[in-house]
């Protein structure tokens, strides 16, 4: 009887040493609600705030940037957007969502709308993957990967994934 309950407690130790809680999974969001809201605002100082200063972002695929090159690029492009007139909404569904207390791993779609609601309305898409670390109690991204897979991905492929809020299926 002895063994079967170290078994038992070590067994459960296991397993919730592992498991992805729901409140990581919402702190996480805290982390994606200011991804969103500097694209509406087109604050780049929030960009700067949400990731990593040893940031790697891949691109399209195609090059590597570091911290410093990523957030210039956003400065430059919400003051060119804001001089423009042009507005971004971006909002993420997610079909993998893997967390312990210090590390996440979430891939999914992403949906970018310039000047919604206009006659210039459009819409891009593509898969990311997104690597963050919890340093000081707060969630910072430290790799940023995204491709639009050749122009594979649309409004098809981002119904399909699961909503920023839809925790569930993530839970073990």
């Amino acid at each position: 009887m002895k063994t079967f309950i170290v078994t038992l407690f070590f067994c459960t130790t296991i397993i919730f040493s592992f498991s992805q809680t729901k409140t990581n999974l919402e702190d996480i969001n805290t982390t994606w609600k200011k991804f969103y809201k500097a694209f509406e605002t087109l604050d780049y100082t929030l960009m700067a705030e949400i990731h990593s200063q040893d940031l790697v972002r891949v691109s399209g695929g195609k090059r590597i940037v570091d911290y410093d090159t990523y957030i210039n690029n956003y400065k430059a492009g919400f003051e060119h957007d804001k001089t423009g007139g042009q507005t971004s909404t971006i909002s993420l569904r997610f079909f993998e969502r893997i967390n312990n207390d210090s590390t996440a791993s979430e891939r999914g779609i992403y949906k970018l709308v310039r000047n919604k609601g206009t006659n210039n309305e459009e819409a891009y898409y593509g898969q990311f993957h997104v690597l963050l670390k919890k340093s000081n109690g707060v969630w910072k991204i430290t790799m940023d990967y995204d491709s639009s897979e050749g122009g594979a991905i649309g409004e098809e492929q981002y119904q399909k994934a699961c909503a920023i809020d839809d925790f569930e299926k993530f839970l073990n």
